[in-house]
Order: C-alpha cells, then structure tokens, then sequence
C-alpha cells in the first residue's frame, strides 16, 4: 500500500481519528492532557492504521473500503494509540524514579 490513492489515505485519516478520540477522551488514556497529546494519537494511530493490513491480514474483504482493511486498520490505529501513551508514561515512571 506504499502507492496509495487520496480515498485509502482519507479513509486511513478517518479511522485514526476515531481511534484517538475514542483513547483521548473516551477511554482518557493520556499523558498529555491537551491538543498535542491527542495529535500524537491521531498521527500515530495513522501508522497503526496503515501498517495493520499488512501485519494483521485482510480480514473480511467485505469491510473493505479503497483498499483498506477497516478491522486491521482499526486494530492497528488502537495499537498504535496505546503504544505511544504506554512508552511516553514508561519514560515517565522511569524519569521520575531517577529523580526521586
């Protein structure tokens, strides 16, 4: 999917904003509390996105839409949510026990 078309990028787009809203301030799993925070959520979860076709497969060629898996990708975009808070709060914990 390096070649990809402007309605496989939106759709990418779309579902990683929805993974960041849902890990911002839904589930609220955050370090940082404002906008940055949840930009990084909304670009990483984009990598996730992107990347979890490939990793994870092609499930349901029917949920598919302009080449782009939807569960993957919405796995994908949680994973990659998640990742970024869980090692920005592990530096955190780490940085802090050196402090202290």
């Amino acid at each position: 999917m390096l070649d990809m078309n402007f309605m496989s990028f939106l759709t990418l787009l779309i579902i990683s904003l929805i993974t960041a809203l849902i890990m911002h301030y839904g589930i609220r799993y955050r370090v940082l509390e404002g906008g940055d925070g949840f930009v990084t959520k909304w670009i990483v979860g984009w990598v996730g996105a992107w990347i979890g076709s490939p990793v994870l497969g092609h499930w349901f060629a029917g949920v598919s839409y302009a080449h782009v898996y939807i569960i993957p990708a919405f796995l994908g975009g949680f994973i990659g949510a998640f990742l970024v808070t869980a090692v920005w709060k592990a530096e955190a914990k780490v940085a802090a026990h050196h402090a202290g």
